[in-house]
């Protein structure tokens, strides 16, 4: 049986950290850009540090619980959510064979992995014991729920194609063509439903930007590190590693597709 070493585990958690600080530099910049101002763009060269400058600020700020609070679940909801967005990519394939763990049901392990971070978010909003977190927790339940019934039947539909649950094999039925070109309307729904699932616009309604109380995690201080936005961002690139494997063709090079291939000289 293969048994992970703990540089392996680092060789995944370190890229994909760097990769959510980075994607909300990103996403800070597109909506800037969509608003016709400047955003980040002073730490840093184009502001490049901004997520480092972010990350120290929220580390340096003071833990503030309020004193109605359940302490122990307070503090562990988000941080049991955000782990649950780094345990996905155990069975996520970076090569044939590469995977952390490969298991037989790889696909409904994603599954199951994705369902649970609902529970994080319902006990922040009631170990806070907040009218408008709890509120706030409830409505952002509820989305989450909702469009894990329309993710889960879009999966039986790959499965349904590809066969096995495996993810490493998932991907090697996609060698002639990707799943998602034949299955291309399942493909526009599952990436809806997935945009719905981690709160991204134009569903981010569950996060209450716009009004003055923050939803869910309207309580939490120096913990918002471990909570929205970050915390939906760590989600996205579970989100698009399920969506890469189940309907991309995964980490299989685009080149190799028939498809794609250029056709070769037939001599007489």
């Amino acid at each position: 049986m293969y048994i992970a070493v703990p540089a392996e585990i680092l060789g995944i958690i370190l890229p994909l950290l760097l990769g959510v600080a980075f994607l909300v530099l990103a996403e800070r910049k597109v909506m800037a850009f969509v608003q016709r101002r400047k955003g980040p763009d002073v730490v840093g060269s184009f502001g490049l540090l901004q997520p480092l400058a972010d990350g120290s600020k929220l580390i340096l700020k003071e833990p503030i619980s309020p004193s109605s609070a359940n302490f122990s679940l307070f503090r562990m909801a988000p941080v049991a959510t955000f782990m649950l967005s780094l345990v996905a990519w155990a069975v996520v394939p970076f090569d044939y064979g590469m995977v952390l763990s490969d298991l037989n049901i790889g696909l409904l392990y994603l599954f199951a992995i994705s369902s649970l971070g609902v529970y994080g978010i319902i006990t922040a909003g009631r170990s806070s014991n907040s009218k408008y977190a709890f509120l706030g927790a409830l409505r952002s339940a509820a989305q989450m729920v909702s469009y894990e019934v329309s993710i889960g039947l879009i999966l039986i539909t790959v499965l349904i194609c590809v066969g096995p649950r495996n993810s490493s094999e998932i991907v090697m039925a996609q060698k002639q063509i990707w799943s998602g070109i034949p299955l291309f309307p399942v493909l526009v729904m599952f990436f809806i439903s997935r945009l719905a699932e981690t709160n991204r616009a134009p569903f981010d309604l569950p996060e209450a930007e716009a009004e003055s109380v923050a939803g869910y995690n309207v309580e939490y201080a120096r913990d918002a590190i471990l909570n929205s936005p970050l915390l939906a961002e760590a989600n996205v690139p579970g989100s698009r590693g399920l969506i890469l494997t189940e309907t991309r063709g995964g980490s299989l090079p685009t080149k190799n597709y028939s498809i794609l291939a250029k056709p070769k000289n037939v001599s007489a």
